[in-house]
C-alpha cells in the first residue's frame, strides 16, 4: 500500500470514534478510504504527530461473512501460528522481511472486533514501506507475487485445517456456483440479448469442467489445507525498496480449502495484463510468460508441501477459477447485482465477459501452461 494521499478529516467523526475504540497505540489524526475491494469497506487510519499510516480499519460485510467472529478467530489462529513459525523462519526468508499484520484489540473487552449497531469492525496493522499492484508490471513482479503466495502457504502448511472454521461455506466450490446460476436462470427464462446469450452458451459448453477439483477432493486425491482464499495480486504486498513480497493482506477469507483455489485465483489475476474491468474484453489474454515467472516464484518455496497430485491439478485449476469467477459475475448480473459492488448496470456482465475471454485464452495455451507446471515439479 503506497501512501500518496494526504490525511483527510472524518467530517462526521463517526469513523474516528470507531477507530478509537481499538487500542491502536496513539491518537487518531486522519482516516481515508483505502483500496478498491468489492466486499468490505476499508480505511487507512493515521496516528500521532506527524500523522503516519498505522492501521487498517475495516467494516466487514456481514451479508457475505455471516459469522464475522469466526472470521476473526481464524485470523487470530493464523497470526499466532505464523508468528511461531517465524521464530525459526524458512531459509528462503534469509535476508528478507515477512510481515504478519497485527490484530488490534478493542479497548473495552480485549476482543479483536467491535460491533457498532449492526456493523462489525476490525482493525489490523498497516504494512509499512510496501505497496500493492493492480497489474503486474514485469516478470520480476510476477515472480515475487508467486513467492509471496508460496511462502504464505508454506508458513501455514502445518496448521491443521480443522483448527479453522469454514467461514464461507461453498466458497470456490464451483458446482455450488453452477447450481446458483441454474436457479437464477430458471426464474428469468431466456433472454433476447445477444451478449447475454453468448455468455449462457459459454457456460453450457463448459459444464464438464465444473466438478473437476471437487471430484479429486472427494476421491482423496487432493486434500484441504489452510488457504488465503482471495490472493489477487493487489493482496500481495511488495517492499517499496526491493520489490520483494513481504506480506499477504485481506485475510478475512483464510479458511480450509484446496491450495488450487489460491493458485488459480492468483494466476488468473496476475496473468491478465489488461485487468478485470477492461472495456474491450476481446483484447484480454492470458500471459504465459507471466505465468512462468509467477509459478517459478511459487515453486521455489512450495516443494516441501505440494504432492504429485497437487502439481497434476494446477493447470486445470487456473482454467477453472477463471471460469468460476466469470460464472459468479454473470450470476450476480442476472440476480440484480446483489453481491459484488458495481459502478453501473452491466458492470458485472462486462466482468463476466473478461473472465470468460481469459478462460478461452487459457484453453488455447493449455500445452504451454502444462509445460510451465512440469518445469517447477
Amino acid at each position: 500500500m503506497s501512501d500518496p494521499v494526504p490525511p483527510i478529516v472524518d467530517a462526521s467523526g463517526a469513523l474516528t470514534a470507531i477507530a478509537e475504540r481499538f487500542d491502536l497505540g496513539g491518537p487518531v489524526r486522519g482516516i481515508e478510504p483505502l483500496g478498491q475491494g468489492n466486499v468490505n469497506d476499508t480505511y487507512l487510519v493515521r496516528l500521532g504527530e506527524p500523522a503516519r499510516p498505522a492501521a487498517v480499519l475495516q467494516r466487514v460485510n456481514t451479508g457475505v461473512f455471516s459469522s464475522p467472529e469466526l472470521v476473526m478467530a481464524n485470523l487470530v489462529a493464523f497470526s499466532d501460528h505464523v508468528a511461531r513459525r517465524l521464530l525459526e523462519p524458512p531459509r528462503e526468508l534469509e535476508g528478507r522481511r515477512w510481515v504478519v499484520p497485527r490484530v488490534f484489540q478493542a479497548r473495552a473487552d480485549g476482543r479483536p472486533w467491535v460491533w457498532e449497531g449492526s456493523s462489525f469492525w476490525r482493525a489490523l496493522g498497516y504494512v509499512e514501506r510496501a505497496q500493492s499492484l493492480e497489474r503486474i508490471g514485469h516478470s520480476g513482479h510476477a515472480r515475487e507475487v508467486g513467492f509471496g503466495l508460496g511462502m504464505f502457504h508454506r508458513l501455514i502448511s502445518d496448521l491443521p485445517a480443522d483448527h479453522l472454521a469454514d467461514t464461507l461455506e461453498g466458497f470456490h466450490i464451483t458446482p455450488s456456483y453452477l447450481r446458483q446460476f441454474d436457479q437464477v436462470i430458471a426464474q428469468l427464462g431466456t433472454s433476447p440479448d445477444p451478449e447475454l446469450s453468448d455468455c449462457l452458451t459459454f457456460v453450457e459448453q463448459r459444464r464438464s469442467l465444473v466438478p473437476v477439483l471437487e471430484q479429486a477432493k472427494a476421491a482423496g486425491i487432493l486434500r484441504e489445507r489452510p488457504i488465503h482464499g482471495d490472493p489477487k495480486i493487489n493482496n500481495v504486498m511488495l517492499d517499496l525498496e526491493g520489490d520483494q513480497a513481504v506480506a499477504l493482506v485481506d485475510l478475512d477469507t483464510v479458511k480450509p480449502g484446496l491450495v488450487h483455489y489460491d493458485i488459480g485465483d492468483c494466476l488468473r489475476s496476475a496473468c491478465n495484463p489488461l485487468g478485470e474491468d477492461i472495456a474491450d474484453w476481446r483484447a484480454v489474454h492470458f500471459d504465459v510468460s507471466l505465468c512462468e515467472a509467477l509459478l517459478g516464484g511459487y515453486g521455489s518455496v512450495a516443494s516441501s508441501f505440494l504432492t504429485p497430485a497437487d502439481y497434476d491439478h494446477i493447470a486445470v485449476a487456473i482454467r477453472l477459477i477463471s471460469f468460476e469467477l466469470g460464472l459468479r459475475f454473470l450470476t450476480d448480473h442476472l440476480a440484480g447485482d446483489l453481491y459484488f459492488k458495481t459502478r453501473y448496470r452491466g458492470h458485472n456482465l462486462l466482468r463476466a465477459r473478461v473472465q470468460f475471454r481469459l478462460t478461452e485464452s487459457i484453453e488455447e495455451q493449455e500445452a504451454a501452461i502444462e509445460a510451465v507446471v512440469a518445469a517447477i515439479r
